[in-house]
């Protein structure tokens, strides 16, 4: 601290507002906590990445790429007289902002009611229980917290030779805020959010190549989730460059290297999307007594507490980068530095990729159940079987479930196919409470849904199967 700078006193500190730091900020007010929120961008910055330039905004985009290729290329099958004359970005973009401005006007409303201060800077910490907050235009304050929350989230990977410029380079915050549409666009990995921006654009009539390293989209994922994924790019006109390294970009020109030797593209943009790293790096943990693993990750407890009286949860500790993880994290990190006896132990996590078709996956697949040494046994049912999945022209995709061989515990399940995104909370709540084939065989499921999949995997399981008696048990 500089010499003669007065230190403020601070209760509960939460570094980030993004929707882990948000929640764990919200949750310590709940239980009487005085809350001090630091993002770098203030008030401004409520929400963070998920809200304001990824999550959200992301989905907006696929939706309004769903209902241009439905319009064009599904509604001559129901007899509809429909088609697409094109997108204005321009307006995408101002529907997308007034969508990102109500939520986080809504977010910051919960804040202020709650009594929550929100102060912009960058948090570094300085001692185990001080830190300085480092304004945009210079200035810095001390903190003097009793409590703290790290939840500084994460940033996209830098790419050597393809650095983000705004221009002809972006990364997908870059892409998601284009305001015209570009004719011709490389994405730079074959993960979650290429995969999602590039079939988007694709269908809002760009012309997609997709260059991944690995085998191909998709790849952290069991390859029978990413099969009826690339069939479906196939049929979107998407060129896969699987096995393939990009290596510059020049004067409108990609170059790769494919398994078939060296290639070229022409250009408009490209996009890379190769993966997020932890803002994990500048936060003087040092200081604290607090290393990070060779991921740059910060390892914790069950409580999330990597001190007594320091927490970390989302993207900066182990396991999966995802929102729902962050916020799930939030209020056990919250209640913990409360005094409560808490713990962040979940059987499943469920993700969730809004490709076409989506993927979901909750527990475990039946190889991972192997290598863990459980017996178990699988049922798939097969989306053509739906008459809900016909009425929507979609029946590409299964839904599998996992269980152990005896018990019929329910281990993992794994969805491919629309609304899969929405199906699988009935999956990670069936793992989550220890749930069998029989709890679920014996649900009644609405019909005509498509969570009746769920009915028939259970069925099947069984050994019952009401409507795949001839599929028998995969």
């Amino acid at each position: 601290m500089v010499v003669g700078q007065i230190a403020e006193s601070a209760d509960f500190v939460v570094a980030g507002a993004g929707p882990g730091g948000y929640v764990a900020a919200l949750r310590a007010a709940q239980l009487g906590r005085t809350v001090t929120l630091v993002d770098r961008e203030g008030a401004a910055g409520v929400g963070g990445v998920c809200l304001r330039v990824g999550c959200i905004p992301s989905k907006g985009l696929i939706e309004a790429a769903d209902l241009a290729h439905r319009t064009a290329a599904v509604a001559p099958a129901y007899g509809l007289k429909t088609s697409f004359g094109g997108v204005d970005m321009a307006a995408f973009q101002a529907w997308k902002a007034e969508l990102v401005g109500g939520l986080t006007d809504g977010v910051r409303g919960l804040l202020d009611k709650a009594g929550v201060r929100v102060v912009a800077g960058e948090l570094r910490l300085t001692r185990p229980d001080e830190a300085v907050v480092s304004t945009a235009d210079g200035q810095a304050r001390f903190l003097r917290f009793n409590d703290l929350v790290l939840a500084t989230g994460s940033r996209p990977v830098a790419l050597s030779g393809f650095e983000v410029d705004g221009g002809d380079v972006l990364d997908s915050s870059g892409a998601l805020g284009l305001r015209e549409l570009p004719g011709k666009v490389a994405i730079i990995g074959g993960g979650y959010i290429g995969l999602e921006i590039g079939i988007a654009l694709a269908k809002l009539g760009s012309r997609v190549a997709i260059v991944e390293a690995l085998e191909g989209v998709l790849p952290t994922m069991d390859r029978r989730l990413a099969k009826p994924v690339e069939k479906r790019l196939a049929e979107l006109g998407v060129e896969l460059y699987a096995g393939s390294k990009a290596v510059a970009f020049e004067a409108g020109t990609l170059a790769i290297e494919t398994p078939d030797g060296a290639a070229e593209l022409a250009l408009d943009k490209v996009i890379v999307a190769v993966g997020r790293r932890p803002n994990s790096d500048d936060l003087g943990l040092e200081r604290a007594g607090i290393a990070l693993d060779n991921r740059g990750l910060i390892e914790v407890a069950p409580d999330r507490r990597a001190r007594d009286h320091i927490g970390a949860i989302g993207d900066i500790t182990p396991g999966p980068a995802l929102a729902h993880k962050a916020s799930a994290e939030a209020v056990v990190a919250a209640e913990a530095l409360c005094g409560r006896r808490v713990a962040f132990q979940p059987q499943a996590v469920p993700a969730v990729v809004f490709s076409d078709p989506e993927v979901a996956s909750a527990g475990l697949g039946v190889d991972e159940a192997k290598a863990q040494g459980i017996d178990v046994k699988s049922a798939n049912v097969p989306l053509a079987a739906s008459g809900r999945a016909r009425t929507l022209d979609a029946a590409d995709g299964f839904l599998q479930i996992v269980a152990e061989e005896g018990t019929g515990v329910v281990l993992g399940v794994h969805i491919v196919g629309p609304h899969a995104s929405d199906l699988i909370a009935e999956g990670a709540l069936a793992i989550e409470m220890g749930a069998t084939l029989d709890d679920l065989a014996l649900t009644v499921h609405p019909h005509p849904t498509l969570s009746e999949q769920y009915l028939e995997a259970a069925h099947l399981g069984i050994g019952q199967p009401i409507h795949l008696a001839v599929l028998g048990r995969g």
